[in-house]
Order: structure tokens, then C-alpha cells, then sequence
């Protein structure tokens, strides 16, 4: 009798090791379709507590769930409508100044290797200038083409026409139903498990919900703080930069040295002096010390517990398996491993092997 138990248990265990690595190369196969499926999964996610106060409140689901998606849509629509031409705009002005910057780089360079007593034809940058000054009208007339094929592929035209349609039907309905699909999944559960799975589950709920909204607040914040310091210190590309600074910021200190770097350069070549570069360093040290004693505790706190070597690991190790859904959802992924890599931590020393 305990053997037929214990092949059973054996036999099961060889079925879910089927299944989970199944799943993970059927995942792998569909990565490339399932990218709207997880942004509306996100979103949906992101807006359920706003709908469960609305709903509280004495508001129907559906009603509840119509204003939610109707503020979500309103902000969408108004980024994409009002940030984005402005951000194409200083990509455009960057393109275009491009040889005039790298005109400064050389001359800069080569006052320096002068002082150190160097040739100065060492760097050989006026070929590359030339290059770049003669034909760099060529540039838009290649993206041009490209943009036109693409435009001109009825395959690719038609899947970009219908991820945008599919993200905000498939939120709306993931909206509606999201309370239904948790409690179903909390029934299918076996029961000698299920409350060891619904706590974990609550937990990294908890780590999760700590990241994808309070780390995306504190992303928003950063990027709208380094646009505004930027743009009144008078760079031209304050937003695009700021914007870069804010979206690379979910790794700690990351934001600030790309955006200190790419900030400090773009200052230099556009005034031509250190006093800008200083007053850019003065712009991201003090949005630093706002995001240190004020956003991070409050919208964070210590509940995510990711370090920043596991961020970059996720996120390069999601982008390289699946692509862009892997990018998606690397990190909570990332949050939910460390709740469970916590836990099983917790067993292995209250187990006999470590005893």
C-alpha cells in the first residue's frame, strides 16, 4: 500500500514537471501574440482597486468598472496625443544636431590631447563628420522607406491595428471579471493547500501591487521632476531625456546615473560650458533626495526586497526567452520567485536537513 503511494506521488510529480516545462516552450512559441494579452492583464490588474472602491461604494461592477476604464482611456489618450509629438519633436532636433555635437566633441578632444602632448589627428573624426554632415539627409529618407514598407506590409499593418484594438477590449472584460476569475481560481485549489497558496498568493500580491504601482508612481514622478529641472535650466531636450531618466529609474541609482550622464553630455554640447552640466547634476541630486525621503517610503516602502542585480538579470532574461511579453512580465515574475524563493528558504531551516 505505501508503495502504490509512493509511485502515485512519484508518477504526479513527473506529470507536473511535464506540464510546467510543456507549458514553458508553448509560452516561448506564442510569446510573440500573447504581448497585448499581459499589457492588458497589467492594466486591468493596475485598475482593479480603483473598481472595488467604486463598487464599495454602492456603484454596480459594470458601472464601476465603465469609470475606471474611462479615466485610464482619458490618461492614454492624452499621453499619446500630447507627450508623444513632443517627444518625436526633440528626437527629431537631436538627429539634427547631430553633426554640429560632434563637431564640439572633436574640438574639445582635441584641445585635451594637445595639453597631454598627443598628436591631434589621433581621434580622425573629420571623416566620420563629413560622412555624417553630407549625408545625413539620407537618414530620414531611409526611415522613410522603412516606415513606408512597413506601412505598405497589409501583415504587419493589420497585427498593429489589432493589438491596439485588442489591449482595451481585453482590459475591459479582464476589468469586469477580474473578481470572478481570482475567486474561481482560489475554488479550483486543492483543499488540503489551499490556504498555504491563497497566503502566498496574498503576498506576492502585496510585493507586486508594490511594484507595479507604486514603483510606476515613483517612475512617472522622477520623469516628470527631471523634465521640468531640465527644461527650466533650458535644455533642449530636457523631456525626452527626463522621460529616459524616469523609465530606466526602476533599478536603484540607475535613472540617475544614465540620466547625469546623458543630461551632463547634451548640456555641454548644446552651451558649450560646465556651469549647465553642474546646474544638471544639481537637477537630478535633488529629485534624487526627493525620491529617497519621500516617494520611495511612501508609495514603496521595503516590501518589493528586489535587489538591483536581480532587476537587470530579469529584465535581460525575460527580453532574451520571450521577447517583449518577457520584458512584460519579468519583473513580477522576479516578485513573485523571491516571495516563493522566501519561503522555501523558510522551510529548508526549519527542516531536518538543516538541523
Amino acid at each position: 500500500m505505501a508503495e502504490n503511494k509512493a509511485r502515485i506521488a512519484d508518477s504526479t510529480k513527473v506529470w507536473w514537471l511535464v506540464i510546467v516545462i510543456g507549458g514553458g516552450y508553448l509560452f516561448h512559441l506564442l510569446a510573440p501574440i500573447l504581448a497585448p494579452f499581459f499589457v492588458a492583464v497589467i492594466l486591468a490588474y493596475l485598475a482593479d482597486p480603483f473598481a472595488d472602491k467604486l463598487e464599495a461604494k454602492g456603484l454596480s461592477r459594470t458601472v464601476s468598472v465603465a469609470i475606471v476604464f474611462g479615466i485610464l482611456s482619458l490618461v492614454i489618450l492624452v499621453l499619446l496625443l500630447v507627450l508623444m509629438p513632443l517627444l518625436v519633436k526633440q528626437l527629431g532636433a537631436l538627429i539634427s544636431h547631430m553633426p554640429e555635437y560632434l563637431v564640439l566633441l572633436q574640438t574639445v578632444l582635441t584641445s585635451w590631447l594637445v595639453k597631454m602632448g598627443l598628436p591631434a589627428d589621433i581621434l580622425a573624426l573629420d571623416n566620420l563628420r563629413d560622412t555624417m554632415t553630407a549625408y545625413w539627409s539620407e537618414v530620414g529618407q531611409v526611415v522613410g522607406g522603412v516606415m513606408g514598407y512597413v506601412s505598405r506590409s497589409g501583415m504587419a499593418a493589420l497585427q498593429v491595428l489589432a493589438n491596439i484594438i485588442l489591449i482595451p477590449v481585453l482590459t475591459f472584460y479582464l476589468l469586469c471579471d477580474w473578481d470572478i476569475l481570482v475567486s474561481r481560481f482560489r475554488a479550483l485549489l486543492p483543499r488540503k493547500h489551499a490556504a498555504r497558496v491563497i497566503g502566498l498568493s496574498l503576498e506576492c500580491d502585496s510585493m507586486l501591487s508594490a511594484f507595479m504601482r507604486g514603483q510606476i508612481l515613483v517612475m512617472v514622478a522622477l520623469a516628470i521632476m527631471y523634465s521640468v529641472g531640465l527644461s527650466l535650466i533650458g535644455l533642449e531636450l530636457g523631456l525626452l531625456l527626463g522621460v529616459i531618466a524616469g523609465i530606466v529609474s526602476f533599478v536603484p541609482y540607475l535613472g540617475l546615473i544614465v540620466g547625469i550622464c546623458l543630461a551632463g553630455v547634451a548640456a555641454f554640447f548644446q552651451f558649450g560650458s560646465w556651469i549647465p552640466v553642474a546646474q544638471v547634476v544639481a537637477v537630478f541630486t535633488f529629485a534624487q533626495m526627493i525620491e529617497g525621503m519621500v516617494l520611495t517610503p511612501r508609495l514603496v516602502g521595503d516590501r518589493i526586497g528586489l535587489h538591483p542585480v536581480v532587476v537587470i538579470f530579469a529584465v535581460l532574461a525575460g527580453g532574451q526567452l520571450f521577447g517583449f511579453a518577457g520584458l512584460l512580465l519579468a519583473l513580477p515574475v522576479a516578485a513573485v520567485c523571491m516571495v516563493l524563493l522566501r519561503h522555501a528558504h523558510q522551510r529548508y531551516l526549519d527542516s531536518e536537513l538543516y538541523s
